[in-house]
């Protein structure tokens, strides 16, 4: 990406192992992410240009002397950061904070939206999948990069499971995953808050218990009545604007909580007096997908889980810029990089 809404693929030499502990993955199945429509918004200009890319699956190609429990040839899902699993942060399940790990597309790493990519900390980042290179299975797989696992971080994090009702606020694949695991995980009811009905049905597919259609003031007096005027007990903001921030503090139960996967567009919220005597909750973060993967990957392998649903579109890796403009104006869900 070489700025705001310049999406260029381009010839790039092959990635090489530079430390022992990186591998070489050829890539199978790649994705657009939402997250990646920000820079496609307001990326500055620039004359090098950013690899792009962040959720991918492949084949191992080689890997560095440090690398053990992997070997070439097999089929591997990469967490959408990469990090060593082994450190203090790793252990407590937070690998977002390992000090050895980092973001595709910096530093001298490449982005997966490519053919093959140098995957740095390979063995604390990859996952093997007991799958083959061609199996139906691999766009379900794809999704325990990121979204899957992003949606379910912030349902972990709100306390959903039995005997609560959960409020999901966004029908994009970061919402729908949520939805995907409040189910999961037990919640007695599942509001979802959407306006488009193909998304919201596929919600419905996925657990999605009521649909509410309306926006802000509406929509978060919608939940409440659903709720016997109480409100919900989490509410789950896959957006991260402001409008969504006021939404949800109008939908939470009194001691509820508001959690918060979407990347936020705003620096300010009602977190005053009214939050404090309400007893509220404000939580959320970036996802230690490496902390899910494992967890996850059972139930996508036997079907109880479909997250690989929530792609309506598959390109081919040199139509990578018209994937962008589909998922920016709305006429897709989420799209599949096939290289």
């Amino acid at each position: 990406m070489y700025g705001a809404g310049d999406v260029r693929v381009e010839g790039v030499p092959d990635p090489a192992i530079q430390e022992p502990t990186d591998a070489i993955v050829r890539i199978l199945r790649a994705a657009i992410c939402g997250s990646d429509l920000h820079p496609y918004h307001g990326m500055p200009a620039t004359g090098q240009g950013r690899n792009m890319g962040h959720e991918f699956l492949g084949i191992i190609e080689d890997a560095g002397a440090a690398v053990t429990g992997l070997r070439h040839g097999d089929l591997v899902v990469a967490s959408f950061l990469y990090q060593d699993n082994t450190c203090e942060f790793c252990a407590e399940g937070l690998q977002t904070a390992c000090p050895h790990g980092g973001r595709y597309g910096f530093n001298g790493v490449g982005g997966g939206q490519a053919e093959a990519i140098r995957v740095p900390q390979a063995e604390g980042t990859l996952v093997k999948l007991p799958v083959s290179e061609d199996s139906a299975l691999l766009p379900g797989l794809l999704t325990l990069a990121d979204v899957l696992c992003t949606g379910y971080h912030c349902a972990v994090k709100a306390g959903a499971g039995p005997r609560t009702v959960v409020a999901v606020i966004g029908d994009g694949a970061v919402g729908l995953s949520a939805v995907i695991a409040a189910k999961r995980l037990g919640a007695e009811q599942i509001i979802l808050l959407g306006g488009n009905k193909d998304r919201t049905d596929l919600g419905r597919d996925f657990g999605a218990t009521n649909i509410i259609a309306e926006r802000g003031d509406e929509a978060a007096e919608r939940v409440r009545q659903l709720t016997g005027s109480q409100g919900a007990h989490a509410i789950l903001d896959c957006v991260g604007t402001r409008l969504v921030l006021d939404t949800a503090f109008g939908a939470v139960r009194d001691g509820g909580v508001i959690s918060r996967a979407g990347i936020p567009q705003y620096t300010e919220g009602p977190i005053g007096m009214d939050m404090l005597m309400r007893n509220l909750t404000l939580t959320g973060g970036a996802t230690p997908a490496r902390a899910y993967m494992e967890h996850l990957l059972p139930d996508v392998l036997d079907g109880t889980i479909q997250p690989g649903r929530v792609f309506d579109r598959t390109i081919s890796l040199d139509q990578a810029p018209d994937g962008y403009r589909a998922m920016d104006n709305r006429h897709a869900l989420k799209v599949l990089i096939q290289p």
